[in-house]
């Protein structure tokens, strides 16, 4: 069995060899250090010497300020020379316009059909007499006339603002 020294044996170098221990630690923990720092201040220079290698910007300018620009080619143009964009752009236009009049003649078929379909269904309406007319007659001859005229008006306003749209339309692309 180990026996314990005694008070002047062996109790120096023990704690000789502790003290020696901790010391051999703390100059590892103190290497690490050094080494994670010097590794940290090298990727520091490094991206600093990466933001130096950039070129600065430099503004060019041309001598010739006053040159005339290339005219860009007009939609316009696009459109009279008959050019694959200049159809597109009219086929926009056009498809545009025949859904305004087909919505506008959906509208008046389904008057002018519902009208003497539903006085057909109601016979109730016969009865009923407008300043001595009966009511069918009257609407179907003359009540209807202004309902057509402010129809027409209508589709004439947003024909005519669809052609506006599409006016800016040509005139922004230029």
């Amino acid at each position: 069995m180990s026996r314990d020294p005694e008070p002047g044996e062996g109790a120096e170098p023990r704690r000789w060899i502790a003290d020696r221990s901790r010391r051999d630690a703390e100059r590892t923990r103190k290497d690490a250090e050094r080494t994670r720092r010097d590794a940290d201040r090298s990727r520091r220079d490094a991206e600093r010497s990466r933001r130096d290698e950039r070129p600065r910007r430099e503004v060019v300018t041309s001598p010739r300020t006053m040159a005339p620009r290339h005219p860009r080619y007009p939609v316009t143009r696009e459109i009279d020379e008959q050019t694959r964009l200049g159809e597109v752009y009219m086929r926009s236009l056009v498809r545009t316009q025949f859904r305004l009049a087909l919505f506008v003649c959906t509208v008046l078929g389904c008057v002018v059909a519902g009208l003497p379909l539903m006085f057909l269904l109601v016979p109730e309406l016969h009865a009923v007499h407008v300043l001595g007319i009966p009511l069918p007659w009257a609407v179907l001859g003359g009540l209807i006339y202004p309902a057509f005229v402010v129809g027409a008006w209508l589709y004439v306003r947003q024909a005519e603002r669809n052609e506006r749209h599409f006016a800016e339309l040509v005139d922004r692309a230029r």
